[in-house]
């Protein structure tokens, strides 16, 4: 068994697929803008996990949003061979993060703002 598709809740999944293709980079694994559905693939996996922009419509979910967004916590976290250059790249294109990357025990991370109600964690993968 493997995971095919997970999700991430968005304001509006036009502008999240936007976001998500021109800015961070992710391609389109599916657009159907009739039907709101948006699924993005990362192109360094092409074979791995799709992405799906869920509209976050749902009053339970919005309001679970709010409080992990208020906690300062990320709603997903992608993975990264080099934090710190992923960093600059997406500065570079008006991305707002919460601060500079930092080390911990866990490695190097940073969190950004997606545009689409969520916080986003950036991870360094292992080498």
């Amino acid at each position: 068994m493997r995971i095919k598709m997970c999700s991430v809740h968005v304001n509006d999944p036009s502008a999240a697929f936007d976001f998500y293709t021109s800015v961070l980079g992710f391609e389109k694994l599916m657009s159907m803008p009739e039907h709101q559905l948006y699924i993005v693939k990362s192109p360094e996996d092409p074979d791995g996990v799709g992405l799906l922009l869920e509209p976050s419509d749902n009053k339970v979910y919005q309001k679970y949003a709010q409080g992990i967004r208020s906690l300062g916590l990320p709603a997903i976290v992608f993975g990264t061979p080099d934090v710190q250059a992923e960093y600059e790249r997406l500065r570079t294109l008006g991305v707002q993060f919460a601060g500079a990357p930092s080390t911990d025990a866990y490695g190097t991370s940073v969190i950004f703002d997606d545009t689409c109600g969520n916080l986003i964690q950036l991870h360094e993968d292992e080498q």
